[in-house]
């Protein structure tokens, strides 16, 4: 094996603007052109079947590079805030790819994959894994349609990926892991397909542009903070079926006007709807009043200009029941 290793120090590369990595190389070992801040483009023979730990780690001018068919694994951090990185490709050799191989990777709007692309990461960390039934591919920072045999998008898939503004979700989704568009502060609109059935702890987090979501029936649990700090986010319907509505789940979500509460819900967190400055319209369908989790003694969070909107037959109800009574004077039946 021939391997380009780390032989010179940070100074001494940051004026190099290209490289050629010859035929006979068959790895780029760790943190070889770490640094290189000047470093614009890299041809990587096909004789590479490696690139290591932090091989381009802050390459802040690199825009193009080219991944030869052979390559069967990507690095630690290889790529990491390579900030004018805006297309890759993965070829179909690729069998592993480690933790934040992209990460800060803030410009980067296309990741195409191979359809026959699989690997295994043993990491428990943000990799931008997707599933497709037993099989695993690497997407990451899309502009396109994820293929339709995918049937879970993972933890932290595109967590950051700040220049994200639109993607499609197929049909066959079942389930959005914690944190998969967290910070996608871009990604104005989305529509989860029929099929899903969970989304994870801060799938949305942070999505500061999103305008609307539409949640079909069938989801049954929202994770804590799914839609914190949805700053642009006006209005949501949860679908009949969830069962509580966890911390933070709304927290920030300043321009969120109306949210209605499906009767099957039986507890609502002190915190879900902290800071919903705009809110003004809450319906909760629920016979029986929520359980107001009461752990740290705070207010649901409701505005002096909310008003709560419950069914006819449980208003008084609503007005004795722990959490909802300090808010007595804001309940009112759902107008008929």
């Amino acid at each position: 094996m021939i391997e380009i290793q780390r032989v010179v120090n940070t100074d001494d590369c940051t004026s190099l603007t290209g490289i050629v990595i010859p035929e006979g190389v068959t790895s780029i070992g760790f943190g070889a052109f770490s640094s290189c801040s000047s470093l614009i483009s890299v041809e990587i023979s096909k004789s590479v079947t490696s690139i290591g730990d932090f091989a381009f780690d802050g390459c802040s001018s690199l825009k193009n590079i080219v991944i030869p068919k052979n390559l069967m694994s990507i690095g630690t951090a290889a790529f990491q805030a390579c900030t004018h990185l805006t297309s890759i490709i993965i070829p179909e050799g690729v069998t592993y790819i480690s933790g934040g191989a992209f990460s800060g990777c803030n410009s980067l709007t296309s990741i195409k994959v191979d359809e026959n692309n699989r690997y295994y990461d043993s990491r428990e960390d943000c990799n931008a894994i997707i599933e497709t039934g037993s099989n695993k591919l690497v997407l990451g920072c899309v502009s396109t349609l994820i293929p339709e045999s995918v049937t879970s998008i993972g933890y932290c898939a595109f967590m950051g990926c700040s220049s994200l503004a639109s993607i499609v979700i197929p049909k066959g989704v079942t389930s959005i892991v914690g944190y998969a568009f967290s910070g996608c502060s871009n990604l104005t609109g989305i529509v989860i397909p029929e099929g899903v059935t969970s989304i994870g702890a801060g799938a949305f987090g942070w999505c500061s542009s999103l305008a609307s979501i539409v949640i079909p029936e069938g989801v049954t649990s929202i994770g804590n903070a799914a839609f914190e700090g949805c700053s642009s986010l006006t209005s949501i319907v949860i679908p009949e079926g969830v069962q509580s509505i966890g911390k933070y789940t709304f927290s920030e979500c300043t321009s969120l006007a109306s949210i209605v509460i499906p009767k099957s819900v039986t507890s609502i967190s002190n915190v879900s709807l902290e800071s919903c400055s705009s809110l003004t319209s809450f319906t909760c369908l629920a016979t029986n009043p929520p359980l107001y989790d009461n752990l740290f003694d705070i207010p649901l969070g409701f505005y002096n200009s909310s008003i709560i909107y419950v069914p006819a037959a449980s208003v008084d109800a609503y007005k004795a029941a722990d959490g909802w009574r300090d808010y007595a004077d804001q309940i009112q039946a759902i107008p008929e």
